[in-house]
């Protein structure tokens, strides 16, 4: 493997060049690796298998010590490919307590933090819904489609022609009377 970081490198079977690729990857690249799970609810909801997690969601743990244990993110870092959540603490030697990092991959969104309209878009978005869906969108469009085009079409051209005719008859008659007036 290359030293930077490449969009062609495939894959290996060595961990280390998988651990590589991840760690050199750009933000764009390691923000689309730290994603989890969500519950079956959304899932069924927003027909998508896994998202990003924000501050503000409320997730559960699926794998590790803290397994079971649910509360609200409170840091998602990107570069590091962590999440912190709130309630996952750990005490330190000198009596501190401090948040858990947490891998992204086994945690699973339970509730949404939907205050971001850009989030909500990506979440609606049609890329990744099961084929039914695709076939009813399918349907409305060829609904929409098969609608009588030409009948709008010619009442709008009507209209706008008997528009023209007005304005134009107005304009005649401003003419009129200006000469009428000379």
């Amino acid at each position: 493997m290359r030293k930077e970081w490449s969009k062609e490198w495939k894959s290996s079977s060595q961990p280390r060049k998988q651990r590589k690729y991840r760690l050199n990857a750009p933000l764009h690249v390691k923000r689309r690796l730290t994603r989890s799970h969500l519950s079956k609810d959304l899932r069924k909801k927003y027909q998508k298998r896994g998202f990003s997690p924000i501050k503000g969601d409320t997730i559960k743990v699926m794998r590790g010590h803290f397994k079971g244990v649910s509360g609200k993110v409170e840091i998602v870092d990107v570069k590091l490919g962590i999440v912190k959540v709130v309630g996952i603490e750990v005490s330190r030697k000198d009596g501190n307590k401090s948040l858990v990092a947490l891998q992204p991959s086994n945690l699973m969104i339970t509730s949404l933090n939907l205050q971001d309209k850009a989030r909500v878009k990506r979440l609606e978005n049609t890329g990744n819904k099961s084929q039914e869906s695709k076939k009813e969108l399918s349907k409305e469009k060829k609904k929409v489609e098969a609608q009588p085009k030409s009948k709008v079409k010619s009442s709008e051209n009507k209209e706008s022609k008997k528009n023209k005719k007005e304005e134009t008859d107005v304009k005649k008659e401003l003419k009129e009377s200006k000469i009428k007036e000379k």
